[in-house]
């Protein structure tokens, strides 16, 4: 063996959300057949955080929690804990918050997003957020205290539909109002929207649309009219950013501060790094992606397999995805699936009530037996959960 084949080739993947674990997992699974590719991951919590579950965390309701290290076992990927710094793009080098510095040679961008607590005053210090697991407890614990009250969740879209409904059902004594520039459920057929609205006020939430929040205080919030809705505690889940270590680095980056990526989830700038996610910004026919479980783990799935076919000396075959539905939870036992078509445009499709709720936990169960099948893949296929089975991705040999 000569000294360019016995040389690792060091993959860093930054964050451990759905895709930043799909390419991990994938890469090192595959890569382990090569012998020459290391795979680190590196993730602020060693506790991996399902995003879709968060609003069932922050009622008090327990959830499984999955190790990031046991998820990556058998896989010979490598894990740090550590908030990324700094990325420096041209010396291939990141910097995490204990002042470590890990080299690179190919590097997995999926840093995620988290709710946009910056374009409104007052969010930052007055307002909960479903960032992280831990943001979703400290607001558990605040609801739990309250006797009687109101709750604002500011964003009628799915992430605020989904938390208004479970804090209703939840905590029956409070009144929970839903404010938001657009109607809930503005994009969906008249079926799904209907049953959205009856099972909001069957859960006595008070829905306001049309309304914009300017500014977060203590006790409420302030609207656009001048008008002022007090409050006992407020979520925010209206708009999501992204870390700016991208554009810090020189990556070329959106309007949003998204990787631009090529066909193959490359960055245009550095072609060297592949953006994952929530975190890049990946155009499509029908125009960008936007960020769901649902596109985020096969662009992981495709970004592993895209780095391998490039060790190997070939091209990195393009990125293509379409949607396939929209499951939404109207608290434990009501919820709605719009099936939608490949541009997320909502087809005649609607399963509402039991029959949804039904759906989407199974499609939206654990990633746990997912991320155990990505590690025993043979070489010729990924699979992920798509509209409740698994979809088969041919691997590019």
């Amino acid at each position: 063996m000569n000294a360019t084949t016995a040389r690792q080739h060091e993959v860093l993947v930054l964050g451990a959300g759905y895709a930043g674990l799909a390419a991990a997992i994938q890469l090192a699974a595959r890569g382990k057949k090569r012998g020459n590719v290391r795979v680190t991951v590196v993730n602020p919590y060693d506790v991996f955080t399902e995003r879709l579950r968060l609003h069932m965390t922050a009622t008090g309701q327990e959830t499984a929690e999955m190790s990031i290290p046991e998820l990556l076992d058998g896989t010979g990927a490598g894990f740090v804990r550590g908030w990324v710094t700094t990325v420096d793009a041209e010396a291939k080098t990141v910097r995490i918050d204990d002042d470590r510095v890990l080299r690179y040679d190919t590097l997995v961008y999926g840093l995620g997003s988290v709710a946009d607590t910056a374009a409104v005053p007052g969010v930052d210090d007055h307002a909960h957020t479903l960032n992280s697991a831990q943001d979703a407890a400290v607001l558990a614990d605040r609801l739990a205290r309250l006797d009687g009250g109101t709750v604002v969740v500011g964003g009628a879209g799915l992430t605020g539909v989904e938390a208004a409904a479970e804090i209703a059902e939840q905590h029956p004594g409070l009144q929970v109002v839903l404010l938001g520039r657009t109607e809930p459920g503005a994009g969906m057929r008249p079926k799904a929207k209907a049953h959205l609205d009856a099972a909001l006020a069957r859960l006595g939430v008070q829905v306001r649309c049309g309304v914009e929040v300017v500014k977060v205080l203590p006790g409420g919030v302030e609207l656009a009219d001048g008008s002022a809705i007090p409050a006992d505690a407020v979520l925010w889940t209206s708009g999501t950013r992204v870390s700016p270590l991208a554009a810090v680095a020189g990556l070329s980056v959106d309007e949003r501060g998204r990787v631009v990526t090529d066909s193959a989830l490359r960055s245009v700038s550095h072609p060297d790094v592949y953006a994952v996610g929530d975190a890049a910004a990946i155009r499509q026919g029908y125009g960008v992606m936007h960020g769901t479980c649902q596109s985020g783990m096969p662009t992981g799935v495709h970004a592993a397999l895209s780095i391998l076919r490039t060790l190997a000396g070939k091209e990195p075959k393009p990125f293509r995805f379409g949607y396939y539905h929209t499951p939404v939870s109207l608290g434990r036992n009501d919820g709605i699936v719009q099936f939608t078509r490949p541009d997320d445009s909502p087809r005649r499709i609607v399963l509402t009530g039991k029959r949804a709720a039904t759906y989407k936990e199974t499609v939206t169960a654990s990633p746990w037996p997912t991320f155990a099948r990505m590690k025993k893949m043979p070489a010729s296929g990924a699979f992920w959960p798509r509209g409740g089975r698994y979809t088969r991705i041919r691997s590019a040999k």
